[in-house]
């Protein structure tokens, strides 16, 4: 299947998620910034403090992309603690390394992992976050499961995404925002890339984008989901309007054995 094929129904095979990141990961950051107005830092901020995690602690940031996340939980553990952020997108990971080559304090560590089998041993994380990514999961409960395996007892996971709003008038700005800007902004970054004959690609990537939240659980279906995936305690919050969902669960006793 070509790459852009099952972009207009959110779906997409894994190894084609990966090459759809590998190529967009140069303009990812950007178009981050135009879709939100730079409100995406604050979101993931607000689900850093949903972790739970202090000085010293461990966390693992799963599909990480260029790493935002796990820079902010970076601040949390500080001073003598550890972040790890994952991502099976080589390229994202070299724009993740390169955004905290320079940095003081805590540097997250990224390495290549694959979120449906994360190579890390059971109740290792005094948590997991996944921002944003979690709707790219080739199978969620199973993402889910893998997150909640590699945090130790009490500690929590945590995972922040887009939603869909269901009431006016909010509903028919997102419809226009996400069916009608998005695309274009995408075709934007694809023409101001223009690199190699990858300007469709670029604007197939951000076709994508809309189609996958779409097709993504609602709330109370994630919820219901982490909750299957054996985390207890499961709350979320909605903001942004009713645009962006974040959900926390606990891990129980004995939820990695």
């Amino acid at each position: 299947m070509a790459a852009g094929q099952g972009a207009g129904a959110g779906r997409l095979e894994a190894g084609q998620v990966r090459a759809m990141f590998d190529r967009i990961s140069g303009v990812y950051d950007l178009m981050n910034t135009a879709m939100t107005a730079g409100l995406h830092h604050r979101w993931r901020a607000r689900a850093a403090d949903l972790a739970h995690v202090s000085p010293g602690g461990r966390v693992l940031d799963v599909a990480t992309g260029t790493g935002d996340l796990a820079i902010e939980l970076a601040r949390r553990v500080a001073p003598g603690g550890e972040v790890v952020g994952s991502d099976f997108s080589e390229r994202m990971l070299d724009h993740a390394r390169s955004k905290t080559a320079s940095s003081a304090g805590i540097r997250p560590r990224f390495e290549w992992a694959d979120a449906m089998s994360l190579p890390y041993d059971d109740d290792s994380f005094d948590a997991a976050t996944v921002g944003f990514g979690a709707r790219n999961f080739d199978d969620l409960g199973r993402g889910l499961s893998e997150m909640a395996r590699v945090v130790r007892p009490g500690g929590r996971v945590v995972v922040l995404e887009i939603t869909t709003p269901t009431r006016p008038p909010l509903s028919l700005f997102y419809a226009f925002w996400f069916d009608r800007l998005v695309p274009a902004l995408g075709r934007a970054a694809g023409l101001f890339a223009g690199r190699g004959g990858q300007e469709s690609s670029i604007a197939d990537a951000y076709t994508y984008l809309p189609s996958s939240v779409r097709r993504f659980p609602g709330p109370a279906e994630l919820a219901a989901e982490m909750e299957r995936a054996g985390l207890t305690e499961i709350r979320y919050l909605i903001t942004a309007g009713g645009i962006v969902a974040i959900h926390a669960g606990t891990v129980p006793d004995g939820a990695g054995l």
